[in-house]
């Protein structure tokens, strides 16, 4: 049973352990092994560990992507979002309904959602995949982070792009999201053209 300050150890490509901080000084870790602990979510490298750098002193490193977010993830990731969007937009928009004066009045609001939903979804990816997180809620379940080509947090302005530039992807009839099967590191044109990548977390 793993303790909460023991800690699981990759060693050729298998968990082991669990092995307390002197049991690890022994196994000489290096700053990009594998480590997790019992309230770890999942493996990290131990440069990411804050205690681990204190102890061995370890330098924070930017995180090389390694392994990158599949069209089939990506697209329940982007199903997810439509509808947690649409599910704080359509309630708003049946509350102005139920308060307008007319029935045309009524029908524009409706019909408004073919626009709101889009622009809130636009904002919201923008606003998520530039913060702490760099991911929506949809990329949050399933795993997934947006980040440039070396692993590190995008700004607003990349995220803006980025976003933006799925107006091309679509405009292709598609086949801009389709281009991810076909590169190395899974990236649709819009990743392309705005220098991300949808990194996935680590597969153990």
């Amino acid at each position: 049973m793993i303790m909460s300050d023991d800690y699981l150890l990759v060693v050729n490509g298998k968990p082991q352990g669990p092995f307390s901080i002197e049991q690890l000084r022994q196994f000489n870790i290096k700053p990009a092994d594998f480590v997790k602990t019992e309230n770890m979510m999942d493996y990290k490298q131990a440069h990411e560990v804050a205690e681990l750098r204190g102890l061995f002193g370890f330098r924070e490193q930017a995180i090389i992507p390694q392994y990158f977010g599949s069209f089939d993830q990506r697209l329940v990731a982007s199903a997810l979002d439509w509808f947690f969007v649409s599910l704080v937009c359509v309630p708003v928009i049946f509350i102005f309904t139920l308060l307008s004066p007319n029935q045309e009045f009524r029908i524009i609001i409706t019909l408004s959602l073919a626009v709101l939903i889009p622009l809130v979804n636009l904002v919201y990816h923008i606003v998520m995949e530039c913060s702490a997180k760099q991911a929506t809620l949809g990329k949050q379940v399933i795993k997934l982070k947006v980040c440039d080509i070396e692993g590190r947090r995008i700004d607003f302005g990349r995220a803006a792009g980025r976003n933006l530039a799925k107006l091309f992807s679509v405009a292709s009839l598609f086949a801009g999201y389709l281009i991810c099967f076909f590169t190395k590191q899974q990236q649709c044109l819009h990743d392309m053209m705005a220098g991300t990548l949808v990194m996935k977390d680590r597969l153990f």
